[in-house]
């Protein structure tokens, strides 16, 4: 029997969870705030400035943060070199605030948030000797510029083997008899590459168990709007979806699952405090590993790569420990999949595991825009670019998407 939580108690532990991992020098106020600390040492260059989308109350956010601290730690570097900007809107205001680092002597930038990507070449652009690195960011080859970086991790990696173990529970619940067709959810914040990929990746994850499955995603059209993520997840379970993930920053599905008994894989943290029932797995970041290599190269004066991705053989994503809405097994598939994606013999975008309006794609398949995207029989998702690109729904999948 599943508890149920009021909203109350389920907003204390959110919390809770959040205020949990060991950050500090955090704040949120006005449009966006800063931690700012004067110091008479500088690190190499300069200090490093950190641009965040939200604050250490939403996960993705969450999740960099971490990751800062952990490089920081790592490299010895003293908390007062690191000026972090919060909570910044998606609009001028990114700009403004590497203006505001900048004059705080940030010779290094780090920004982390797909619409920022526009303001912070118009910013490299003004500044040529300030290095400027962007995740999620698709531009860098294009603009050509030297200071100007992406970066991103091969999450869907992770978002693949956080599938298999939904897909483990879904053939137990098959087994047992508890459900008749094994329809899955998934909330989706924005109908990006990046959210498509990804729950793609997941999809296949859990074909690879439970070959029958089908998959509704339905978006928000938000990252971080709670409200949004509960309510699309509850018209999700209307529509009969057994199991339910998500590619947004909030703990709203978490809340419907725990509530409702359905069986959960969230994102980027671990939900078993919020769903303590019902969550599985969540795929998880090391963003640490990047922000150890640039600070690194930048303050040794080498170049920092003009894209940048890793997966789990560099130990830059994995999933979060199991929860007990596991099945017995599951932690041995999962780790067979992570396993086969580390030697090579898996590729999770491999044609011949997917149809495409009813044709497996393959090297003289083309995209909308007549683009050849497969060779050696597979989408090679974030070689040509860090940031993902996998943009293509395939059968078995069915978006439905509001109007703005």
């Amino acid at each position: 029997m599943h508890k149920r939580l009021s909203i109350t108690t389920f907003f204390l532990i959110f919390a809770v969870l959040i205020m949990s991992i060991p950050l500090h020098g955090c704040g949120s106020e006005g449009i966006y705030s800063s931690k700012t600390v004067v110091s008479s040492t500088d690190v190499g260059n300069g200090r490093i400035g950190v641009i965040y989308v939200g604050d250490e109350l939403e996960g993705w956010t969450a999740a960099q943060m971490i990751g800062v601290r952990e490089a920081i730690a790592s490299l010895n570097i003293p908390d007062d070199q690191v000026i972090e900007e919060f909570s910044v809107p998606e609009d001028g205001s990114a700009y403004d605030a590497c203006v505001s680092l900048i004059n705080q002597g940030c010779g290094l930038i780090f920004a982390t948030s797909f619409s920022f990507e526009d303001y912070i070449i118009k910013a490299a652009e003004k500044y040529p000797d300030v290095e400027f690195c962007h995740c999620s960011g698709v531009k860098a080859n294009e603009v050509n510029l030297p200071n100007y970086h992406n970066y991103y991790d091969r999450i869907f990696e992770a978002r693949y083997v956080s599938g298999v173990a939904a897909g483990m529970k879904l053939k137990d619940m098959q087994e047992k008899n508890e459900i008749i067709k094994p329809k899955i959810g998934y909330v989706g914040a924005y109908p990006y590459a990046e959210v498509i990929s990804g729950y793609t990746a997941f999809f296949l994850g859990v074909r690879s168990i439970v070959p029958d499955a089908t998959m509704e995603v339905r978006y928000t059209n938000a990252w971080t709007d709670l409200q949004a993520d509960y309510e699309t997840a509850q018209e999700l379970v209307r529509d009969g979806c057994i199991l339910l993930s998500q590619h947004s920053d909030t703990a709203g599905v978490a809340y419907v699952c725990q509530d409702r008994g359905i069986p959960f894989v969230g994102f980027n943290i671990d939900m078993t405090s919020v769903a303590p029932d019902t969550a599985i797995t969540s795929p998880t970041n090391h963003w640490s590993k990047y922000y150890e290599y640039a600070i690194e190269n930048f303050e040794a004066g080498q170049a920092i790569s003009t894209d940048w991705s890793g997966g789990y053989s560099e130990g830059v994503v994995d999933t979060t420990p199991l929860g007990s809405a596991a099945v017995p097994g599951t932690f041995e598939a999962m780790e067979k999949a992570k396993e086969d994606i580390i030697s090579g013999s898996l590729y999770v975008f491999d044609g011949k595991n997917f149809t495409i309006n009813g044709v497996h794609p393959d090297e003289t398949f083309r995209d909308d825009n007549g683009k050849l995207v497969f060779s050696d029989g597979y989408f090679h998702e974030s070689e040509e670019r860090s940031a993902p690109s996998f943009d293509m729904i395939i059968d078995g999948i069915t978006e439905v998407r509001k109007k703005k």
